[in-house]
């Protein structure tokens, strides 16, 4: 997870057979997020006369040199969008271990192009998508154009997220020990104009994932809610840390007591019965 990073500048190599296979078995086992919306994705390989359709078309537009995407749909229902983030970013972080680029397509993305291509349903929604491919060994003048506005390379700091008890009283470091590696995780991970929307507050052994929303953020965008999406990334960093540090819990409903101000409450990780 520490090494992944965007990538909009690929080399144009085509992904050999092999690994197409690899990517597409990953994705048929990855069909279920934390709140059991169904999942779906596959691999969109666009002609060259689509991709400059594309091109103009939005945020297409600022990669170079990929001809592969990772798209895929979510059944629509309560926290669809968590759920899609959650599987999507376990497919980007696949990808990643297997060596190739990605990056996170949302927000003014033409996505009819990419429906059509995977037979979207009235009863779907496609939040975002992913190109994936050999990384360019130069960024372009744009990627690095992208990462200066977004800050990609910047992340809040550890007291704007995470708390002891309540909002407004940071969780030190040293107060928590190996489950530090997995908040670490959450902190770094990418997000819709890098706002970092989750919150999170320890509650003796639990920890309570909550959604602080920018206003009018996705106003432009619908149904596609890219700040719950970003919160089914944060989940998916925490529980494969948890998983891979032998932390034992897992995501339920507990409705914590706590005066959360503005935030909304997601859900938790604790080990306990639900």
């Amino acid at each position: 997870m520490q090494r992944r990073v965007s990538c909009r500048t690929y080399d144009g190599r085509p992904l050999d057979d092999r690994t197409k296979e690899r990517l597409r078995a990953f994705f048929r086992e990855n069909t279920r997020g934390p709140f059991g919306n169904a999942l779906r994705f596959d691999l969109i390989d666009l002609t060259e006369a689509e991709r400059a359709e594309l091109k103009s078309l939005g945020t297409y537009g600022v990669i170079k040199g990929a001809t592969l995407f990772i798209a895929g749909a979510v059944r629509k229902g309560p926290r669809a969008m968590e759920d899609y983030g959650y599987g999507m970013e376990r497919n980007i972080l696949f990808a990643t271990s297997l060596g190739l680029g990605t990056c996170w397509l949302g927000g003014t993305l033409n996505r009819a192009g990419f429906a059509r291509k995977i037979g979207l349903t009235p009863d779907e929604l496609m939040p975002a998508i992913s190109p994936v491919g050999h990384p360019a060994e130069k960024r372009s003048l744009t990627d690095r154009a992208f990462r200066w506005m977004a800050k990609s390379d910047r992340r809040k700091p550890w007291e704007e997220l995470f708390f002891d008890e309540k909002p407004g009283h940071p969780l030190a470091k040293e107060q928590v020990g190996a489950i530090g590696e997995a908040l670490e995780l959450v902190r770094i991970g990418p997000s819709a104009s890098n706002r970092q929307p989750w919150r999170i507050i320890r509650d003796g052994e639990a920890y309570h994932f909550f959604l602080q929303r920018t206003p009018g953020y996705d106003r432009m965008t619908g149904e596609i809610r890219l700040q719950e999406v970003d919160m089914g990334i944060a989940l998916c960093h925490f529980e494969l840390a948890a998983r891979e540090l032998g932390i034992a819990g897992n995501w339920q409903q507990v409705k914590p007591s706590l005066d959360a101000t503005t935030w909304e409450y997601i859900v938790s990780w604790a080990n306990h019965p639900s």
